[in-house]
């Protein structure tokens, strides 16, 4: 059971060459359109030579009655302990076991260090504390790539292993806003990415080029190689999500550093409540807090402007947020009104509403792929606002055609007090060489 990321994972460095398993499906959920592929057999291995169908989870309960299958495993993230816990009691009562994997069975042993970025929920500011973190490697000497968490939501084969150093690569890999989201400040600050399906492979030819691996984890993922430094985010504006939630919580206890972040927008009970919660999870893990400031270009060109806020998707989707660093932007620089972006949302837009009931007044970045970015374009140049607020990593001005002004609204990870990142870094990993 998975969303094209940690199940294709698990199927890779545990089933793919296992005789005792026979793998007769992949379910799908969370992102949409990536249902009814299948998993290509140069993929899957020599025991698939026809490869595997990957269905809607929908579908799980009739497949595992009509298929006979002995065991479920699930494999997304993001998601409360009771979603889990009744995805499998529909598995148990179907007859099926439910089966968790974790780090032992399912992380990949690098032959450089790896320092990993995890979260206890998605939207708790784990791309600029990833980040930040490579800024400093590189300042102490160290040549770094970034192997971002899987999100191949196009031709599984042509995904296999990717490599991105400029902006033209993402334009050749048609990325979605979604991977670009991810991608582009990474690239902005001179980072490799690496991204794909086999990880294996991945870790293999980024460890070519690099001294220390970055691995840059998706929603709330436990890491996909073994780690000498887990670095996880926790999310004040979320108080007690670091214990609800699969597996976040689980990234919370293995943490060795935690970051607090958003320290200065969120309530000091709040921060409280994380700080005693983590310190209950996992007492022997370094707590760093950190603030996540904002800015705009021209903050004038604010004041008093009706502003349509777009956030990134993910974070309103399945992070549940109601809103994200345009709304705060919007409310900070003094704008009239955060129009509500509903009545002129089409499409799947639209439906994302429907889906996703707890999004404020904002509008969710969703692009995965043309059809859905040409919907939200669609969405953007009607509504009736004279301001853009764009709160997303990636420039989306870049991409659509827009027919009013707009500005990004930057975020970037502000260490408060001690220890620090970097001298927990450099304890750690030392200098390295000067590299050009």
């Amino acid at each position: 059971m998975g969303a094209a990321g940690r199940d294709f994972h698990n199927f890779n460095v545990y089933f793919r060459k296992n005789p005792d398993y026979e793998v007769l499906a992949f379910t799908a959920t969370q992102i949409p359109n990536i249902e009814g592929r299948t998993y290509p057999p140069e993929l899957a291995g020599d025991l698939y030579p026809n490869g595997i169908p990957v269905f809607p989870e929908s579908q799980l309960v009739d497949l595992v009655r009509e298929q006979r299958i002995d065991q479920v495993i699930f494999a997304y993230s993001d998601v409360t302990h009771d979603y889990v816990m009744h995805r499998a009691s529909a598995v148990l009562a179907a007859g099926a076991d439910f089966r968790l994997m974790g780090l032992h069975s399912t992380a990949l042993p690098s032959q450089k260090p790896v320092v990993s970025i995890g979260a206890a929920r998605t939207g708790s500011g784990k791309s600029q504390t990833s980040r930040h973190v490579a800024t400093i490697l590189r300042n102490l000497g160290h040549r770094v790539a970034a192997v971002r968490h899987p999100m191949p939501y196009g031709d599984l084969l042509k995904q296999a292993v990717q490599r991105f150093a400029s902006y033209e690569d993402l334009e050749a890999q048609d990325c979605t806003i979604e991977e670009r989201e991810e991608f582009e400040p990474h690239l902005s600050l001179g980072v490799i990415v690496f991204a794909g399906v086999d990880y294996e492979r991945i870790l293999r030819q980024a460890e070519q080029e690099v001294d220390v691996i970055l691995w840059d984890g998706g929603n709330n993922d436990l890491p996909f190689f073994r780690s000498d430094l887990h670095i996880v985010v926790v999310d004040p504006h979320r108080p007690g999500h670091e214990k609800r939630y699969h597996p976040g919580e689980a990234n919370v206890i293995a943490a060795d550093v935690i970051v607090v972040n958003k320290v200065d927008t969120a309530t000091p009970e709040s921060v409280m409540t994380v700080r005693q919660n983590v310190a209950e999870l996992n007492p022997r893990a370094v707590i760093v807090e950190a603030a996540s400031p904002i800015y705009v270009d021209d903050p004038a060109a604010v004041r008093g402007k009706r502003v349509l806020a777009i956030e990134d998707g993910p974070t309103l989707t399945h992070g549940e947020m109601a809103y994200g660093a345009a709304w705060v932007a919007a409310r900070r620089f003094g704008a009239a009104e955060v129009i509500d972006p509903r009545p002129y949302a089409v499409g799947t837009i639209a439906q994302i509403y429907q889906k996703y009931p707890t999004t404020g007044n904002v509008l969710p970045a969703m692009g995965y792929g043309e059809a859905q970015i040409l919907e939200l374009e669609t969405t953007i140049n009607r509504a009736d606002a004279d301001l853009v607020l764009i709160g997303t990593p990636v420039d989306l001005g870049r991409l659509l055609k827009l027919n009013k002004p707009a500005q990004r609204v930057r975020y970037e990870l502000q260490e408060i007090g001690k220890p620090t990142l970097t001298e927990l870094l450099e304890q750690r990993f030392g200098r390295g060489k000067a590299h050009p």
